[in-house]
């Protein structure tokens, strides 16, 4: 896992502009830290025409003509978010954020220092902080990527061959493309999601799950590989 690279998780997808700033190369945390470094450099700032009155904008904010806001929601800049992108209510983009073509940004969602690549998906009531989501990953409803040891230290990465120090005191969580996580679980700091694998409903979850792979709760505590 020492050598892992960032494309073992994630393609970068063309339609957002910061690609310059996310090597493929790169140790996948390192990506969370590219994230207000590609903001500060500049880019277009664009609202929509027309805004409904309960939206709250302020800051650098670029939002695709296509993105559906809603009744009411609040977005700090520097944000940007790309086209038919989904906003439900009571959403809460906290700045440094990056949201890739058709994602959806869920209603009573928190996000803060994060990039969603393309098409994904936090429908419900979960926070998202400095973190990396890949393409069509997807968090059931009330699902917590934790970002912040209760010691506050740097947070350190589980995998198979041992522990790595990331040098990160905020770091949440790395799902790869397509993966999962089931209703109402809790990803502890430096939880990294292989492209393709499940963590199930309800499950608390530390460490490294390798791609493809599945680990349940209890009473069915187990992991298994997924079925394509």
């Amino acid at each position: 896992m020492r050598g892992v690279k960032a494309s073992d998780l994630f393609s970068f997808p063309e339609s957002i502009p910061f690609a310059d700033f996310f090597d493929p190369n790169a140790l996948p945390w390192q990506w969370i830290q590219q994230i207000k470094p590609a903001l500060a450099a500049g880019f277009e700032q664009r609202l929509p025409v027309e805004i409904p009155a309960g939206v709250s904008i302020k800051g650098a904010v670029y939002i695709h003509e296509s993105v559906e806001l809603p009744a009411f929601c609040s977005i700090e800049g520097p944000t940007w978010i790309g086209a038919h992108v989904q906003i439900r209510p009571g959403a809460y983009i906290r700045g440094n954020v990056i949201i890739g073509a058709g994602s959806v940004v869920g209603n009573s969602c928190e996000y803060k220092n994060c990039l969603l690549l393309e098409g994904v998906q936090t429908p419900h009531f979960s926070y998202i902080g400095d973190s990396v989501l890949g393409n069509r990953s997807h968090l059931g409803a009330g699902v917590i990527l934790s970002n912040l040891r209760l010691d506050q230290k740097p947070v350190k990465v589980k995998t198979p061959e041992g522990i790595v120090d990331t040098g990160m005191r905020k770091f949440g969580a790395l799902l790869g493309d397509e993966a999962e996580v089931g209703c109402n679980a809790v990803l502890n700091p430096g939880s990294i999601l292989g492209k393709r694998s499940l963590v199930g409903p309800l499950t608390p979850f530390l460490g490294t799950l390798g791609e493809g792979r599945m680990l349940l709760s209890k009473p069915s505590s187990r992991e298994v590989g997924r079925p394509d």
